[in-house]
């Protein structure tokens, strides 16, 4: 009898610490994804993401056991200049059709300080998924004051090339390695 309470104790322990992350829904409003290159060694170009979707399940007392998801449509990428849009959906490089999805999402994550990390997870982009590690730090986790809720901000780096995904044309003159600035807010969800 001791034996099958240990056993039902230890379950229940299991269960409780594998039920510590809380979901968070990214606020579409106040999350951006910022890339930049260099141009023909004259400019930095850059461009944008935003209004996207995701999902942040976040374990407060084991940040390592978290995890990240986020998906949006190529579509909505903002570059400023609708001709440069217009070639990037072009055969030079994405051949976007209107309805492709780039995603990202987590399959580690290394705590390397009080409140940094480093996010390994799977980027699809152009039907190509390759790891990339983001250099993550947590801003803040508090209430928000507007929304009355428990509330995340999160800043993180990465540098791709863009010769993993299938879109190289041009490079080395447009630089084949493009950087990456993210930084998203995530609300608790209801």
């Amino acid at each position: 009898m001791k034996s099958l309470l240990l056993a039902a104790t230890m379950l229940t322990a299991a269960t409780a610490a594998s039920a510590e992350a809380v979901k968070y829904d990214l606020d579409a409003s106040h999350s951006q994804i910022l890339f930049s290159y260099n141009h023909l060694g004259f400019s930095t170009t850059w461009g944008m993401f935003s209004g996207f979707e995701g999902e942040i399940m976040f374990d407060e007392t084991d940040p390592a056991a978290s995890s990240v998801s986020v998906s949006m449509p190529l579509a909505s990428m903002f570059t400023g200049w609708e001709g440069r849009f217009g070639h990037f959906m072009s055969e030079d490089f994405f051949n976007a059709q209107g309805d492709e999805i780039v995603s990202f999402a987590s399959t580690g994550i290394e705590v390397t300080g009080d409140n940094t990390a480093n996010i390994t997870g799977d980027l699809t982009l152009n039907g190509v998924t390759k790891s990339v590690v983001l250099d993550a730090v947590l801003n803040q986790a508090a209430t928000n004051p507007m929304a009355q809720k428990p509330w995340l901000g999160f800043d993180a780096t990465a540098t791709v090339l863009r010769s993993d995904f299938g879109v190289g044309n041009f490079a080395p003159h447009v630089s084949d390695e493009v950087a990456i600035q993210i930084s998203i807010e995530a609300g608790q969800a209801e």
